[in-house]
C-alpha cells in the first residue's frame, strides 16, 4: 500500500494565507488609527485657535470696559444715551460684540455676545420632500 499524504503541503498553503490575512488586517488597522489620530489633532489645533481667539477678545474687551469706567474715551468706542458699543474681533469670520450702560450707579452690560461676520449661505443640495406625489 502505497499512499501519499499531500496534507503538509496544503497545510503550509492555509495557515500561510492566515498570516498575509491578519498582517493585512492589523496594516489596515494601523493605517485607520494614523488616520483618525491626524484629524483628532487637527480639529484640537482648531478648538485651540478658537478658544485663544475668543479669550483674546475677550480680554481686550474687558480693558476697554475698565476704560470706559475709568471715564476715557477710547476710539473704537461708539456712544449713544450713555450706552457704550464696542467689539474686538476673535477670528476673520467672528467679533465680540458688547453693549454697555454706564451711569452714576455703576455698569450694566446689556450685551456680549460672538456674533458672526461671514456671509451665510443656505445649503440647499439636500433634497427634501415637499409633501407631494409625483405622477409619472
Amino acid at each position: 500500500m502505497n499512499t501519499k499524504k499531500n496534507s503538509g503541503i496544503s497545510a503550509i498553503g492555509i495557515s500561510s494565507l492566515l498570516v498575509i490575512f491578519a498582517v493585512l488586517c492589523l496594516t489596515v488597522f494601523a493605517l485607520l488609527t494614523v488616520s483618525t489620530a491626524k484629524s483628532t489633532q487637527l480639529l484640537s489645533d482648531n478648538a485651540l485657535s478658537a478658544a485663544k481667539g475668543y479669550y483674546m477678545a475677550d480680554s481686550a474687551a474687558e480693558k476697554t470696559l475698565a476704560e470706559l469706567r475709568a471715564g476715557k474715551m477710547p476710539a473704537e468706542v461708539t456712544e449713544q444715551d450713555g450706552k457704550f458699543c464696542y467689539a474686538h474681533r476673535i477670528s476673520a469670520t467672528q467679533l465680540l460684540a458688547v453693549e454697555v450702560l454706564i451711569d452714576d450707579k455703576g455698569y450694566e452690560i446689556l450685551r456680549w455676545q460672538a456674533i458672526s461676520t461671514a456671509d451665510w449661505q443656505a445649503d440647499d443640495r439636500l433634497p427634501v420632500w415637499n409633501g407631494e406625489f409625483k405622477e409619472e
